[in-house]
């Protein structure tokens, strides 16, 4: 049974829908801010969310430098995003617990009328 369980799909394969969820992760983490359907908005922000806590825990040492750069690895696909969540994403957001992004919305896409929207990381 499956009870409870919240599941991603979008309309993809496995493959495809984590691959996507890596690029547009990678996007937002190097970019800061991305424009997507409002779906694919919930379903990578809290990803990059727990990867901002991650790269919080390594620079306060709770967890080890080592881990942490292979846990971003995994789920990022650049590794010049995994330099900025360490270096300056982690210490901007020393005294913010949670909620590190935000979604706005932009209006409805011509061609299909998807709910596009803008998610960017928080200042």
């Amino acid at each position: 049974m499956r009870h409870r369980v919240n599941k991603v799909k979008l309309g993809r394969e496995k493959d495809h829908l984590k691959s996507l969820l890596k690029n547009l992760a990678t996007s937002l983490v190097l970019y800061e801010k991305i424009k997507t359907t409002k779906p694919k908005a919930k379903a990578v922000a809290p990803k990059v969310e727990r990867l901002i806590t991650l790269a919080k825990a390594a620079d306060t040492g709770k967890k080890s430098q080592r881990e942490v750069i292979r846990t971003m690895q995994k789920n990022l696909f650049d590794e010049n995003a995994t330099r900025k969540l360490l270096e300056e994403l982690a210490k901007r957001y020393t005294d913010r617990s949670s909620g590190f992004t935000r979604i706005v919305n932009i209006g409805i896409r011509d061609g299909d009328a998807a709910t596009m929207v803008q998610l960017e990381l928080l200042p």
